[in-house]
């Protein structure tokens, strides 16, 4: 053999050698590289790279869903980052590696929702499947959303949830038992504070809001106004007199409100219902006309009189004196609270809120006082007295007003 000869086997052998030397070792737990050098129904076989070994990867191992084609994920010629889980056969130089993708793909979602928890970011995942005790969902590791924690009030069926996508805070996390707890509930909850504090910053007396009831009290209800509710005591629910709130108002139902006070500290708003309403004196000039016969409730009997409440929350007064064509000496001779009685509108003041009525110019004179002398009568005409039917009753008005 010429030197030629043996200079050049003896670069073929160091080429061999540096080519030999070059190939690493790999160990369990180390991150590797591999091609893709065939796809089979359940595995992929890849040449890891830089080692001249192949390895297997499961489809189990491929990705953190189940799929049904292992096509869908991998085909030939793709380059991808693996974790070598163990060895295949005695030889580890000249056997095979498993493989795992879906590992190395949790390592790195586990990295970024750890950093997620101390950013306190919130995160959106869909819920894969429902179970006893809670959610299971989907954030590129399997997390758990206990019942308790789903919402901020009692869900007693929870398979509409089930491919519904969440918005959710970590609360528990620990890696090394795969261990994720998540909730949604504190998500809502968070959510409510930044509304009602946007809302109590927002609105002012005197706005106009709408709202629905969300609970019914003997007292009153609340409504919720978007963020936060507002009491809406009975007595201001309508411009009548209403006994318990569930008798006019119902649970879900839409009302429009307006905002009588505002308390920061407390967070307590009151409102009103009948304050959106047209007021029972709105147009009652047209409503009760002078000379009108209308349909009454006696609501109260005084000294000087009758209260008669002709229209929701509009009371006028009869007289004593237009009582009864017969003397009386008081009201309750002749009426009693909660009597129905038809009466003849004397004189309306919008103004003032006052009306005058009479009873007793609906009812026939007695064939004894149709007798009588005008001048013998009790009851002046207007012209004679100087006096009018609205002075006379205006007087009485304020007698009744101190007296409550």
């Amino acid at each position: 053999m010429t030197e030629f000869d043996n200079n050049q086997v003896e670069n073929v052998n160091v080429s061999m050698e540096d080519a030999l030397n070059s190939f690493k070792e790999v160990s369990v737990g180390d991150v590797v590289k591999g091609e893709v050098l065939a796809v089979e129904d359940k595995q992929a076989i890849v040449g890891i790279e830089g080692a001249g070994v192949e390895g297997v990867v499961p489809v189990k191992e491929l990705s953190t869903l189940p799929v049904e084609d292992i096509n869908e994920l991998v085909k030939i010629g793709d380059v991808l980052d693996l974790v070598v889980i163990s060895t295949i056969g005695k030889d580890k130089e000249n056997g095979s590696y498993l493989l795992s993708k879906r590992r190395l793909d949790a390592k790195k979602v586990w990295a970024d929702i750890e950093k997620d928890f101390e950013d306190g970011k919130i995160l959106e995942a869909p819920v894969t499947n429902i179970v006893k005790g809670g959610l299971v969902v989907d954030v590129g590791v399997r997390g758990f959303v206990p019942a308790s924690m789903v919402e901020d009030h009692f869900v007693d069926d929870f398979e509409e949830y089930k491919g519904k996508t969440l918005t959710l805070k970590i609360i528990e996390i620990e890696p090394s038992e795969n261990r994720l707890i998540l909730s949604h509930k504190a998500v809502v909850e968070a959510e409510k504070e930044d509304k009602k504090a946007e809302l109590l910053a927002s609105i002012k007396e005197g706005d106009q809001l709408e709202g629905n009831v969300a609970r019914l009290t003997n007292f009153g209800a609340f409504v919720d106004l978007g963020g936060i509710d507002g009491l809406v005591h009975v007595s201001e629910i309508s411009h009548g007199h209403v006994g318990k709130p569930s008798d006019v108002l119902a649970v879900g139902d839409t009302v429009n409100v307006a905002v009588l006070s505002i308390d920061p500290t407390t967070e307590r708003i009151s409102l009103s219902i009948k304050d959106t309403l047209p007021g029972p004196w709105d147009n009652i000039e047209e409503k009760a006309q002078v000379g009108a016969t209308l349909e009454g409730t006696v609501k109260r009997l005084t000294s000087f009189g009758a209260f008669v409440e002709v229209f929701p929350g509009v009371e006028g007064l009869v007289h004593i004196s237009q009582i009864s064509h017969k003397h009386i000496a008081t009201p309750h001779e002749v009426l009693h609270e909660g009597d129905t009685v038809q009466v003849k509108v004397l004189e309306v003041n919008p103004t003032d809120h006052r009306i005058a009525l009479s009873i007793k110019a609906l009812e026939e004179k007695p064939e004894a006082e149709k007798a009588e002398k005008p001048e013998e009568s009790y009851e002046l005409p207007e012209e004679s007295t100087g006096f009018t039917m609205g002075d006379i009753l205006g007087d009485a008005m304020k007698d009744a007003e101190s007296e409550e």
